[in-house]
């Protein structure tokens, strides 16, 4: 087997505070080897293996785990956008212009856009991705898109309820039973989760809860978007499921937020998001404070949140969402990976994934002190497991 060291790093953030100083576990001219796509040492400079990568001084940390992605979908929603900024709200009902795009587009080409997207996020220092489906809302093509999806990573999840396409307009209790049950069969295969949107004008609490038991009885574990256009029952209905996170949780409730931290529900917070929907920013303090775990994820899609971009929620996170730079970090890397409840990502410590992200910076407060810059000089791993 071919070892290889990331050597002469001049801060390595390992995410154990065994390892190193504070919660992040930072350490000073250090050496990560690598074996196997897994890390075998962490340890002062210099360590030897048959290859080596020189970091020249920079900070060097996990790679980036984004949980919640929408890359299966065809077409172009910019204009969209554009009206947007100028004051048209978001109601989330664009989903259907790319659920018409989507659909008549062949498996190959949507192949095709999603490794060009799943590229985008490698360069920009994402190793773990989860995808949704969402876009296909009829048997064949959510089943079609978690079949691209799985092409590329295993954390995909079945979000058929992610609003009721034209065709069901008027028979919404007609579609979510199609949900839980053809739609559901034929996508389970492909799946690792469930989700389902529950908010004003897509799903209520009633539906999504008989989306996620269906999933649960089949073996897929619960997600669920909730509370993004206003206060709703999506986090209580998701930590009464058990799910492994409520992402967007931009309206929150003392309640709320009292439930989450008796929870093992991770609250996700999705700011590129409410960048692009001009809706408030999430108060990511009032919940850290809490002691809720929380994650910060890019959320790409074509209508309220194209990029692809980790260190920009990362910026976003720590200018308007009173973030600590370490906590958006943490957030990126081990928050991340408790949505999607696992313990061998987002950290780099002997026996974790050898993924890792080489800044063109002295340390991880560049990603907020210097937004906009392309700062992700290397990404170490593939992207997708």
């Amino acid at each position: 087997m071919t070892t290889t060291v990331i050597d002469h790093i001049g801060l390595l953030i390992t995410n154990d505070s065994a390892l190193g100083e504070g919660p992040l576990g930072q350490r000073r001219n250090a050496s990560v080897v690598i074996e196997d796509d897994r890390v075998v040492s962490v340890g002062d400079a210099g360590q030897i293996a048959d290859k080596r990568i020189d970091a020249e001084g920079a900070c060097v940390l996990p790679g980036f785990v984004d949980s919640h992605t929408h890359l299966v979908f065809a077409g172009d929603r910019s204009e969209e956008f554009t009206a947007r900024m100028s004051g048209q709200p978001y109601d989330g009902g664009g989903i259907r212009v790319t659920t018409e795009a989507t659909r008549s587009t062949s498996t190959a080409e949507l192949d095709r856009l999603v490794r060009l997207r799943l590229a985008e996020a490698h360069r920009a220092g994402t190793t773990t991705i989860e995808i949704k489906s969402g876009y296909g809302l009829n048997v064949e093509d959510e089943a079609r898109s978690l079949d691209i999806a799985r092409r590329h990573t295993s954390e995909t999840t079945f979000l058929g309820a992610h609003l009721v396409p034209s065709e069901y307009v008027g028979n919404e209790d007609d579609y979510v039973d199609l949900v839980c049950g053809d739609m559901l069969a034929a996508s389970a295969p492909y799946a690792k989760w469930i989700d389902a949107f529950c908010e004003s004008g897509a799903f209520d609490a009633e539906q999504s809860r008989a989306v996620l038991e269906a999933g649960a009885a089949v073996g897929l574990t619960g997600r669920l978007h909730g509370n993004q256009l206003g206060p709703g029952p999506g986090v209580q209905l998701a930590v009464e499921c058990g799910c492994a996170s409520v992402d967007h949780c931009t309206y929150l409730t003392d309640a709320d937020i009292n439930a989450l931290a008796d929870s093992n529900t991770v609250a996700t917070f999705l700011p590129a998001a409410d960048f692009s929907t001009k809706q408030p920013y999430a108060d990511a303090r009032r919940v850290l404070d809490a002691g809720v775990t929380v994650a910060l994820a890019s959320n790409c899609n074509p209508g309220s949140s194209y990029t692809t971009s980790i260190s920009f929620c990362i910026a976003i996170a720590v200018r308007d969402m009173g973030m600590t730079i370490d906590e958006a970090i943490q957030a990126v890397t081990l928050g991340g990976a408790a949505a999607l409840r696992r313990d061998d990502i987002g950290r780099l410590t002997p026996g974790s994934a050898g993924h890792a992200v080489i800044l063109d910076a002295p340390s991880h407060h560049h990603l907020a002190y210097r937004p906009g810059v392309p700062l992700i000089r290397d990404t170490i791993g593939p992207l997708g497991h």
